[in-house]
């Protein structure tokens, strides 16, 4: 190898994480092949020059990187891609949710936070969903009752509005075509749909739109039409967002509701409207991160990445018990916050300068014993612990330095398990994440209130660029899925693949034990618990759908814990 290749092949392969071949790496002399390639990681990104999609669906991936390939940029690519998952992802894609993004704007060097999240209708009161004793009554939470006016289609249509470049109508034709003609069904799928059997053949139009007819669930293999969906999809291709909020589609919306009993009308959804802010912004050791303002959960990850900044996290060791002690430590203070501080908007407003401050992260941080788990202390009631694992999330660049981090969810996986007859997508749940009968008066339900959320996208920056695009799925775990992914990232110089990969842990602030994902040592959570945690085995969580942009290289991280996520590269 010629010293100029040598050169050229080491920058590149450092952007992977690789270690290359050097003098003191024993490259072989001339003429010699005996010798080994040098890899100092597990885990490897996808890697492309022209631009990336990262999503919970390899379909999904592979229609917002064909709208890159077609001259799209990264608005363009999210907005197919966040179609698409309407159609491959029902359990937590959609057309009847909502959710939060971040988008960069290269040409304007602006970064803008968009709420298209649940809004409660005009009609809602304390009653709506609340049982027995005035708490949430599941029965009515998986019903017409518990829908929120859904966000996602004018979230979608106004961000294309203002920063998109190819036709509306090319960007909702995949997801159409996907509906119309069939999707061949994968062990995911087929899983799900297994899952939720029960419940969801409760309700006619969805045991119509995704069983056979003698309700059997479709296997591996076998090809999924969605007609009804198809026609939702037509609908917004030709309409755009008005089809939904002023239109037929929105008008058999409400008709479905209604007719289960829930307090949706036309009226909530002519008055609905996204919100375009400023985003909260924090530094981690010196990375700019771009966070969702409330009532997403922005405001939580930082106040726990600048506890976290107090200790020398470096020194510990990634996933030592030490560094595993002190993020379970921190965890706790910032969810007894969240308890206390969070509610929905415009009714209420929290503290976010407070909470984001680095003098108020020191004095919380001074409540750390290095050593020994602090006292647990039952917290207020928490009504996001019932918030579905099954949001998802992906991310979005483009050649041109655009880039959006967007996560969208139904509340629960499947929503409110219903759909309106002639629709073909699942209505979200999102009323169920107010705190009904319950003591915190900032999230009790109020109408036209915005529901809170542990939603938080980011967008890292270095030498004011993008860096890291990421979020993830995983209700309460969220918020310690992004600061783990950042700490990998930031503290112990992981590449994005590595970041992704390595087993994370999760602390509320009560009683319950840390819990510890597969992957984790039996010996490591008997030595947190000789400093006094409780702990117990878990399930995975969350699912970061990462890029990180670095040298002209994109590195696309598609989290394994989901088995159909794909991080699809753009080179031509």
């Amino acid at each position: 190898m010629r010293l100029t290749k040598f050169v050229l092949a080491s920058v590149a392969i450092a952007s992977l994480g690789l270690q290359p071949i050097t003098a003191s790496a024993q490259a072989p002399a001339a003429g010699r092949a005996d010798y080994i390639l040098d890899y100092d990681a597990i885990n490897h990104p996808v890697t492309a020059r022209k631009g990336m999609v990262v999503s919970q669906s390899e379909i999904a991936s592979q229609v917002g990187a064909d709208i890159l390939r077609q001259g799209g940029n990264a608005v363009d690519a999210a907005v197919a891609t966040g179609l698409a998952l309407a159609v491959t992802l029902p359990r937590a894609g959609n057309l009847g949710g909502g959710g939060f993004m971040l988008v960069y704007v290269a040409s304007e060097k602006k970064t803008l936070a968009i709420d298209y999240y649940g809004q409660a209708p005009a009609a809602t009161d304390a009653s709506l969903l609340a049982g027995p004793g005035g708490k949430l009554d599941t029965a009515k939470r998986y019903s017409h009752k518990a829908i929120a006016t859904p966000g996602t289609i004018k979230g979608l249509y106004e961000v294309h509005r203002q920063y998109g470049r190819l036709p509306w109508r090319r960007l909702v034709e995949p997801a159409v075509k996907l509906a119309a003609d069939g999707l061949i069904m994968t062990d995911d799928m087929t899983y799900g749909l297994e899952v939720y059997r029960d419940g969801l053949l409760a309700d006619g139009p969805s045991a119509r739109a995704l069983y056979k007819r003698d309700r059997s669930v479709y296997q591996p293999g076998e090809r999924l039409k969605q007609p009804d969906l198809a026609w939702s999809l037509r609908q917004i291709r030709d309409g755009g967002a008005d089809a939904f909020y002023r239109g037929e589609l929105g008008r058999r919306v409400v008709a479905g509701v209604q007719a289960g009993g829930g307090v949706l009308t036309e009226q909530d959804l002519a008055d609905y409207q996204i919100r375009i802010q400023e985003p909260l912004w924090c530094t981690y050791r010196g990375t700019p991160v771009a966070y969702m303002p409330p009532p997403a959960a922005g405001v939580l990850l930082c106040e726990l990445m600048n506890i976290v900044e107090r200790f020398p996290m470096a020194d510990y060791g990634q996933n030592s018990v030490q560094s595993l002690h002190l993020t379970a430590e921190a965890m706790k203070l910032v969810f007894a916050d969240r308890s206390r501080f969070m509610g929905g908007f415009p009714q209420y407003q929290p503290p976010v300068g407070g909470l984001s401050s680095k003098a108020y992260a020191a004095e919380r941080a001074k409540l750390i014993d290095p050593k020994t788990a602090m006292d647990q202390r039952v917290s207020p009631g928490d009504p996001l612990l019932y918030e579905s694992r099954d949001t998802t999330h992906y991310s979005v660049a483009d050649a041109e330095g655009n880039v959006v981090s967007n996560t969208f969810t139904l509340g629960s996986s499947f929503g409110a398990h219903v759909m309106a007859p002639g629709t073909g997508f699942f209505l979200n749940d999102a009323m169920a994440n107010f705190a009904w009968g319950g003591s915190e008066l900032a999230n009790a339900p109020e109408p036209g209130k915005r529901v809170i959320s542990t939603i938080t996208p980011i967008i890292a920056f270095k030498d004011d660029r993008p860096w890291v695009v990421s979020g993830t799925p995983g209700g309460t775990r969220i918020i310690s899925a992004m600061a783990q992914l950042l700490s990998n990232l930031v503290d112990h110089k992981l590449n994005i693949a590595e970041a992704t990969q390595r087993p994370r842990i999760f602390q509320a602030a009560s009683d319950t034990p840390v819990e510890f994902e597969p992957g984790f040592p039996v010996d490591m959570l008997k030595l947190m618990e000789a400093r006094g945690h409780k702990t117990r085995p878990s399930l995975t969580m969350g699912s970061t759908q990462s890029i990180l942009i670095e040298g002209g290289v994109f590195n696309g991280a598609a989290d394994s814990r989901r088995p159909d996520a794909a991080a699809v590269a753009v080179d031509r």
